[in-house]
């Protein structure tokens, strides 16, 4: 078996059929996932894999750059892929998931108070989703 804890820089010339499964779950998934909800989409490919292998790779994964940590406060972290581009989140407060917005407001420069400078800026909305919503009709 290969080690998963292989340092960050090795990660395009090691590979796992673990890892693959990991960041094939994540990158077609079009939201950020919890590691649980990885583990399930990767045993698809990886029947075998535990949620401890999901952590590890993880960690590997994040310090290549490869997959972005989602925080949102009071919250488990999720992960999504570090290549979707630039993006921000709806949290739904029935169904808990968090979901992809895509693009971004603009000018929201306009808020910074005078003087400053913004070098990065998180968004996240929070309510309720479509499904949510039209459940509850």
């Amino acid at each position: 078996m290969e080690n998963v804890d292989s340092p960050p820089g090795d990660l395009p010339r090691r590979s796992s059929r673990q890892r693959n499964a990991v960041q094939h779950a994540i990158a077609h998934a079009h939201q950020p996932l919890l590691p649980p909800e990885i583990l399930a989409l990767a045993q698809v490919q990886q029947p075998t894999l535990g949620i401890a292998t999901v952590y590890r790779n993880l960690k590997i994964l994040l310090d290549a750059g490869e997959v972005l940590a989602v925080e949102l406060p009071g919250e488990p972290t999720r992960y999504e892929s570090a290549h979707r581009g630039h993006h921000h989140h709806f949290h739904c407060s029935r169904c808990l998931q968090v979901f992809d917005i895509p693009g971004c407001p603009p000018q929201l420069e306009q808020f910074a108070p005078a003087g400053y400078q913004v070098e990065r800026h998180e968004l996240t909305l929070y309510g309720v989703c479509a499904q949510c919503a039209q459940a509850t009709g």
